[in-house]
């Protein structure tokens, strides 16, 4: 795997953790609970963290990633929470779903990336700090989402 293919590896990393970020951005707009706008929030703010740190790494490889929006499947993401969270008689439900799509689709890309160690052994253990946080965000999501189904 060439250089090149290691800093698109993490910058599409970076795409995926931005829209996570704005997916709990937005999640925490529309949300009426306190302790859920608090939890989306904080996992906002880790996503920033782990994007500065895969930056950190593209540089490292000669690269750059500029991009602060996320990708075209986290906007469309985004306006899938939207449309459900409307459409929806359990808003907070409908959202916690939502954000566990967006999570599990992380944890693929993680683990597409992951599965070629020897591409990304100066960063490897990063990701996989990064994929266990996003996978501990995930449980903590599915455990306030099975909550609010009783």
């Amino acid at each position: 795997m060439s250089n090149r293919d290691v800093i698109e590896d993490l910058k599409g990393l970076v795409n995926i953790l931005n829209d996570g970020k704005e997916g709990y951005m937005s999640a925490s707009d529309v949300t009426k609970s306190i302790e859920l706008r608090d939890l989306f929030l904080r996992f906002a703010s880790q996503r920033i963290g782990y994007a500065t740190e895969l930056k950190s790494h593209i540089a490292l490889h000669g690269g750059d990633s500029e991009n602060e929006q996320g990708g075209l499947l986290g906007a469309l993401h985004r306006t899938w929470i939207d449309i459900k969270q409307a459409l929806s008689s359990n808003e907070d439900e409908a959202i916690l779903s939502a954000i566990e799509t967006g999570e599990k689709a992380a944890i693929e890309k993680y683990d597409e990336i992951l599965a070629e160690p020897d591409a990304h052994a100066d960063h490897l253990e990063l990701l996989q700090k990064q994929r266990t946080g996003i996978l501990e965000a995930l449980k903590e999501v599915e455990t306030y989402r099975m909550r609010l189904e009783r």
